[in-house]
């Protein structure tokens, strides 16, 4: 066998904790499975919903809306962004000026997409009373 064939030791505790790895995943996936087998023979009590130990009140089927999601999903869009200004922060002495004027560029675009979902009223959760619907032919 010649030396480029071989794998060096160097990978050998990679290979175990991979090895363990999956091992592991097996090991619980069949517990699992053995133990809902037992816990599944419940009766209809022990399928129903509750929340913290108590029964659910009225039904779940509320309805929420659109605008409600709309805010979080701007939330979420602008909360990522601010999570890329904490690297730059860190390495700002490192890259001086052109990287000052760049992350200057990228605060910009946010301000810009913030003062956009503003205008067309993306921060509201009131719904609108002034909008008709447009009839459909």
């Amino acid at each position: 066998m010649s030396s480029s064939a071989r794998m060096p030791s160097q990978y050998y505790p990679l290979l175990i904790a991979f090895a363990i790895a999956l091992i592991l995943g097996v090991v619980i996936l069949w517990l699992n499975q053995l133990a809902s087998k037992r816990a599944a023979t419940g009766g209809r009590i022990k399928g129903t919903t509750y929340e913290s130990g108590l029964p659910l009140l009225d039904a779940s089927r509320k309805r929420v809306s659109v605008l409600f999601f709309l805010v979080a999903i701007d939330f979420v869009i602008f909360d990522v962004e601010a999570a890329f200004l904490y690297p730059w922060a860190l390495v700002l002495r490192e890259g001086a000026w052109p990287l000052f004027w760049a992350v200057q560029v990228f605060i910009g675009l946010i301000l810009v997409g913030f003062a956009y979902v503003w205008r067309k009223g993306g921060l509201d959760l009131t719904p609108r009373r002034d909008v008709k619907p447009e009839l459909v032919p």
